[in-house]
């Protein structure tokens, strides 16, 4: 009887010379499919990105001044809260306002006094145009008489000298010869005066330049007089255009000095400064059309413009600028402020504060 016994090197002989099974071609299909997607993907998102740029460094930005009174006193009228909404010209507080007052009233006197004196000049001024021609001829008269009574002076001093000595006396003799120098000092008197009242427009001339002096002095009285007025107005602070109150630090009965800051106003108009790398700039042009996300609603989809590009990086204007040339030099990609402008989509029931972190997204031409 044979023996049918298969000994275990036998088997595994057999094993070895069994062929394996290939795998399939499903695999290869599938991998294959995955590849052509995501190689249409990505063209679809290059085709949708390659006019687009984006940046997250972006923030909401606006014009914010700082309040602050001209003039020192208490705050006796407190008219705004914290961040509320105000109109151009609405009256913010008011600031005790009886010094003011005082000054403007004195000053009120004083264009008073200064106005009345002006009148006065003006009046003698008008009086002087007839009274000095007058006096002129007045003093003309005067010396013809004078003339005249030395000449009578004279005529009786010859007669009291020419007559026989008995006919006459001493005494009539030396009052003729007084006559006559009384006469001869009134006559050089009336020339003299006449030399004086002859200066007529001199004289007139004196009178307009006190005239022009006391119009000076009124100009300067009226000049301290809207000082007071404008000093007095600054006693009531007011805004300066529309905004909203922020960073109040001012109470009713706090006393501020001039200059002091006393709150800060923020315009609603605000626009976007988005700072883009310098390698996204090449295509960028101001027109060029803008979609703004906002982080904090990010509902809200606005639509804009690029206003302008900054002439310089952020670096340039920063406090302290780097000096590339000294030391060891690591290039840093530079980023550009750009003004973006929001042209529609901003809600007025939902201010932009400023601050806000947003994302630009240009669309190139």
């Amino acid at each position: 009887m044979a023996d049918t016994t298969t000994s275990p090197e036998n088997g595994q002989q057999k094993e070895e010379t069994t062929p394996r099974k290939r795998p399939g071609k499903k695999p290869l299909i599938i991998l294959g499919i995955v590849v052509i997607v995501m190689v249409i993907v990505a063209l679809v998102w290059w085709m949708m990105t390659r006019n687009q740029e984006t940046t997250d460094d972006a923030f909401t930005d606006g014009d914010a001044v700082t309040i602050a009174p001209k003039v020192a006193g208490y705050v006796t009228d407190l008219r705004v809260k914290d961040n509320q909404q105000v109109k151009k010209g609405d009256l913010l507080l008011v600031i005790d306002p009886r010094d003011a007052t005082a000054q403007r009233d004195q000053a009120q006197a004083q264009l008073g006094l200064a106005e009345a004196q002006l009148h006065q000049a003006q009046a003698q001024l008008d009086l002087s145009k007839v009274q000095y021609p007058a006096q002129r001829d007045e003093a003309r008269a005067q010396v013809l008489k004078a003339q005249a009574d030395l000449a009578n002076a004279q005529a009786a001093y010859k007669r009291q000298r020419g007559v026989d000595p008995r006919a006459t006396t001493q005494q009539n003799i030396d009052s003729a010869n007084a006559q006559l120098r009384s006469a001869q000092a009134q006559l050089a008197s009336a020339q003299a005066q006449l030399e004086v009242a002859d200066q007529v427009q001199l004289q007139v001339r004196q009178q307009e330049t006190n005239v022009e002096a006391r119009q000076r002095q009124v100009d300067q009285a009226r000049a301290q007089l809207e000082t007071a007025e404008l000093n007095l107005s600054w006693t009531e602070v007011r805004a300066p255009f529309d905004g909203f109150v922020t960073k109040r630090n001012v109470q009713t009965g706090t006393l501020v000095q001039a200059g002091t800051a006393l709150f800060s106003l923020v315009s609603p108009q605000i626009w976007v400064t988005a700072n883009f790398k310098e390698s996204q700039l090449e295509r960028m042009r101001p027109g060029n059309k803008v979609t703004v996300t906002v982080d904090a609603w990010p509902d809200m989809e606005l639509e804009g413009h690029i206003d302008s590009i900054q002439q310089g990086s952020g670096s340039k204007f920063s406090a302290f600028p780097s000096e590339n040339a000294t030391g060891n030099f690591v290039k840093i990609v530079q980023r550009v402020p750009v003004k973006i402008v929001i042209d529609k989509g901003l809600d007025a029931s939902r201010p932009l504060p400023l601050g806000l972190s947003v994302e630009p997204k240009v669309t190139l031409e």
